[in-house]
């Protein structure tokens, strides 16, 4: 045994311990010492290399950013059970009712705003199966449609900020929660697009497997039923543009105030005020919710320390130069890595949810696709969305699952006629994966639906930074007319005007002007710095 062919071993025993079935997060770190002790054995490494592990794991109970996923997660627990879903789902529906297919818009535009406030998939999966999946049966809507845009409704959640994967993604990449959350938006509308196009061809391919609701079955017409549409979005939209506009995540917002932390704080807060408004605020409410929140929390820190324990041993074998090499080598350059990539997410997510692909994998893929020069926020993006699908694999699917088990529940409580078949919500299913694939195909080769709402970087000009020095180089040999000035520098190379006291500070003794490649340099510092 060597220790080249060593991580190709510890990455095959990754995947038999994620397939046993024993909660992953003991898996790994199990695997991980064990590895350990071996390398050690086999002299690999010394024993001392194993006494960074107690710092790692430091590390993560200190990050402060991921203390910003109980706040979001505890702001979508409370704002799933405070019947926020119910009332919109109820005034969408009787808005588009009417149109063919309008049960189906309202629900993925319910789904869209839902996924931007809660952030959880089984709530809004339940939720809006609770109310919808009566009503269309109902009125006769083909069930395997029924099943599958309820299912991909809830998922959109996993994509639309403040997304708890987008802000997992950006620590795991080093990235900016605010980036990340920028160039969600632009998947994030277009899947919704997608899923509405589909609706609409459906309906007029087939329009009998999406009739319209017939409009005496409308309780609420004219001003009160947009009066009820109004009273669900508004107050939403207020808590989504607070919530996202103070820590930049909003397309035109390029300064934030607030730290992803701080900026869950404050959604957690307009959750609480938002149930009260909805009269649905109460201690066991709060209780149910704060629960939710403790274990999602457990969760994720214990999948960390596993994760990070298998990761040291492994980087400490050389397994991430293996992972390079490999993954570098693979034909078409950025976009065959890009593919390949995606193709092994996809069928990875048939077994792990978003959590253990972000933390076991990710740390692996984002170092090769930074050295190839791949934008990490896009990657993240891309991964993002491909993630999504972890949802919605038959038969692994969660969102199947919650489907499943809420369908029997409506059975046995006579709110619906008949029982739903498995193989409607698995049949169901195939249509809305296939196009979560097809925007990941998009986002693959139109890195402009990510990248169009990031902050441009401005580029230099190099002719004018060359006259800029010159004029700078006649003002220090004593011209009669100064051309130009190192505010004009900092200006040009994209940097905040030094204030006064700060250019003379930076001035050398006894000189009476700044040498202009100084100048130059301290601007250049200062972009950094800024960056």
């Amino acid at each position: 045994m060597t220790m080249e062919n060593f991580p190709p071993l510890m990455f095959a025993g990754l995947i038999v311990v994620m397939l046993i079935g024993f909660p992953v997060a003991f898996s790994l770190a199990a695997l991980g010492l064990a590895c350990g002790f071996f390398a050690i054995s086999q002299g690999w490494f010394p024993p001392e290399f194993m006494a960074a592990l107690p710092q790692n794991v430091f590390g993560i109970l200190s990050n402060d950013l991921l203390l910003a996923i109980p706040f979001f997660t505890l702001m979508g627990a409370l704002l799933e059970k405070c019947g926020l879903a119910e009332d919109m789902l109820d005034s969408m529906g009787q808005l588009f009712g009417p149109v063919r297919g309008g049960l189906g818009y309202s629900v993925i535009i319910v789904g869209f705003i839902l996924g931007a406030i809660t952030g959880t998939v089984a709530g809004q999966v339940i939720a809006m199966a609770m109310i919808s999946l009566p009503v269309m049966m109902r009125y006769g809507y083909n069930m395997r449609y029924a099943t599958g845009v309820l299912a991909a409704s809830g998922t959109i959640t996993q994509l639309v900020p403040p997304s708890l994967v987008l802000v997992v993604l950006a620590d795991q990449l080093g990235r900016p929660v605010g980036d990340m959350y920028k160039g969600a938006w632009g998947p994030s509308i277009l899947q919704v697009l997608i899923f509405a196009l589909y609706t609409f061809l459906l309906s007029r391919v087939k329009p009998e497997h999406v009739p319209g609701v017939p409009k005496e079955a409308r309780t609420l017409n004219g001003w009160a039923l947009w009066a009820k549409c109004l009273r669900g979005i508004i107050p939403s939209a207020i808590l989504i543009f607070a919530v996202l506009g103070s820590m930049g995540g909003l397309p035109g917002i390029n300064t934030a105030v607030c730290t992803p932390t701080e900026a869950g704080a404050m959604g957690a807060v307009g959750a609480f005020i938002l149930a009260a408004l909805h009269k649905r605020l109460s201690w066991p409410l709060v209780k149910e919710a704060m629960t939710g929140t403790m274990r999602i929390t457990a969760m994720v820190v214990f999948i960390l320390i596993g994760s990070r324990t298998f990761s040291l041993v492994f980087q400490g074998v050389e397994g991430g130069v293996w992972i390079e090499h490999m993954l570098s080598n693979l034909p078409g350059g950025q976009i065959g890595f890009l593919i390949a990539v995606n193709i092994f997410i996809f069928f990875l997510a048939f077994f792990l949810d978003f959590f253990e692909i972000a933390f076991i994998i990710l740390p692996f893929l984002g170092p090769v696709a930074d050295k190839m020069g791949i934008d990490l926020v896009w990657f993240g993006v891309m991964l993002c969305v491909n993630m999504q699908t972890s949802f919605m694999h038959p038969p692994f699917g969660f969102a199947l699952f919650y489907l499943r088990g809420i369908s029997d529940s409506l059975f046995k409580s006579g709110s619906i006629p008949r029982k739903v078949e498995s193989s409607d919500i698995y049949m169901g299913a195939i249509p809305w994966v296939l196009m979560q694939l097809i925007l990941v195909a998009v986002v693959i080769f139109v890195p402009a639906s990510v990248t169009m709402f990031l902050d441009k970087e401005k580029p230099v000009d190099m002719n004018q930074a060359t006259e800029l020095l010159q004029g700078m180089g006649a003002e220090g040999r004593g011209g009669d007319k100064p051309e130009t000035s190192a505010d004009d520098a900092a200006r040009l190379f994209g940097a905040p005007e030094a204030p006064a006291s700060a250019a003379s500070a930076a001035a050398p003794a006894g000189s009476d002007a700044e040498d202009p490649m100084e100048a130059v340099k301290r601007s250049l510092q200062q972009d950094a710095t800024k960056k």
